[in-house]
């Protein structure tokens, strides 16, 4: 009768509706997975050693270590409770009385104790407070990895801000000797009566523009190096990026796979369910909580009134007992408990919920900005092609005297614009290729086993299965 009462977890269904595949088309290649390095892609050997400091080396990742250890130590001091205790003991004791009375002679007693005790863990509730532990240790793991994605995706971003800032310095440093070189020509017709002051005015003022943009590319350059520094754990002072410009990367080309594997793969989305897991161990051992705590105890030893007979025959002693007890009012605290653990699991089952709707829409956001990003930077660089061949012409005629200053100070102005425009339209395409990586949930492993394991998948394990 009492097997009968044993229990079990209850089932978990997320009734999550799993898409056959994104609605952005990305390429007409096999989907396949990430390569597990995936920034090796950039062909950048520094920002490579960059990820690989910062894997080594970044405070963030450290400290999640260290909560990953305190988890292994929180899951072997619960598992602790399903093994008997034991202790031994040793005492002397010498006693006696005086005062105005005959006085007794003292008298010693010397015993050695071996106690133990086991609860016996018949309703499984030591055992599902493991899982639970183990389930918060996995997911203390995938926190981790979660934190190394993240840290890898901003080291890549500071890079290419670092990498931005240089192209837009040398842009705008071309542009001031262009636009100096214009008001010299200016200059000289106004020397010659052919120019007005007003045309000297407005092309210094052009030239004046464009030294007065390079102090906050230089700003962005220096605190973007700076950021690199602290993700990678060291002093600004001791760390030297080079960069050399966003036209000496590799564009690493993605494809996604199903949108199944970002159930399995996604270090976020198996955090929430490795959570999710362990509250639904903690309510089922809530609810055992209100059924009788069975308890064995024995003692057994020596004693002796003489150190010397302490292990003779006669000084030996033991006794054995069990004991029952059972909840019968508690003014709630019990129910209280289960409902509050419940509760925990509710609101990580919308966690989850929401955790694998905010994969899909990340990859699909990410999909998005590549594809139409890769075409903008294409249109952008045929928009610079032919604002140079504008102001080419231009300072052309504006040297044979042909020209009208009001168009040569368009197409000046056109073309320096469009060509910062292109700069900023390459990080944002790298920038969104990073994001398309961590959206996926960074690469794939041999250890994090087979894709294949997230496919189809319409529930989160429950109490009784381990994370992997």
């Amino acid at each position: 009768m009492l097997t009968g009462c044993l229990l079990t977890a209850d089932p978990i269904d997320p009734a999550l509706d799993v898409p056959t595949g994104y609605r952005t088309p990305h390429s007409t290649a096999k989907a396949e997975l990430p390569s597990a390095e995936w920034w090796r892609g950039f062909r950048s050997r520094e920002l490579t050693e960059l990820i690989d400091q910062a894997l080594a080396s970044n405070y963030d990742i450290a400290a999640a270590v260290g909560r990953i250890m305190q988890a292994d130590a929180q899951a072997r001091v619960t598992g602790a409770a399903l093994l008997p205790i034991l202790d031994a003991s040793g005492n002397t004791t010498r006693s006696g009385t005086s005062g105005s009375g005959p006085a007794s002679t003292p008298s010693s007693v010397h015993s050695v104790t071996l106690n133990a005790s086991y609860v016996v863990d018949f309703w499984g509730r030591n055992r599902d407070l493991l899982r639970s532990a183990e389930f918060a240790a996995s997911a203390s793991r995938l926190d981790r990895d979660l934190i190394a994605l993240t840290t890898m995706a901003s080291v890549a971003d500071a890079y290419f801000l670092v990498l931005e800032a240089q192209d837009r310095i040398r842009v705008n440093t071309q542009n001031v000797a262009s636009s100096e070189r214009i008001l010299k020509l200016i200059q000289d017709r106004f020397n010659n009566g052919t120019a007005a002051a007003l045309d000297v005015a407005q092309q210094a003022s052009v030239v004046a523009i464009q030294r007065a943009a390079l102090p906050p590319l230089i700003q962005q350059r220096d605190q973007s190096r700076a950021t690199l520094a602290l993700l990678v754990g060291r002093a600004p002072e001791q760390v030297v990026v080079r960069g050399g410009g966003m036209y000496r990367l590799g564009i690493p080309r993605v494809n996604p796979g199903l949108p199944s594997d970002l159930l399995a793969r996604r270090p976020d989305v198996r955090e929430v369910e490795a959570k999710l897991a362990a509250a639904n161990a903690n309510v089922v051992a809530a609810r055992a909580a209100f059924f009788p705590t069975i308890q064995l105890t024995g003692q057994g030893g020596f004693s002796s009134a003489a150190l010397r007979t302490l292990f003779g025959p006669g000084a030996s002693f033991f006794n054995v007992a069990a004991s029952v007890t059972q909840p019968i009012f508690d003014g709630g605290t019990l129910l209280g408990q289960l409902d509050l653990q419940k509760g925990s699991r509710e609101e990580l089952m919308q966690d989850y919920r929401k955790a694998v709707v905010s994969a899909f829409t990340d990859v699909e956001k990410a999909l998005v900005a590549v594809e139409q990003l890769t075409r903008q930077e294409q249109l952008q660089r045929d928009a610079v092609a032919q604002s140079q061949k504008a102001f080419d012409l231009s300072e052309e005629r504006l040297q044979g005297g042909t020209i009208d200053l009001t168009t040569l100070l368009t197409t000046e102005q056109t073309l320096f614009a469009q060509q910062d425009t292109l700069a900023q339209v390459r990080f944002t395409r790298l920038e969104a290729v990073v994001s398309l990586f961590q959206a996926l949930g960074g690469g794939w492993s041999e250890k994090q086993g087979s894709p294949e394991a997230g496919r189809g998948r319409s529930s989160v394990p429950d109490a009784g299965r381990h994370s992997p």
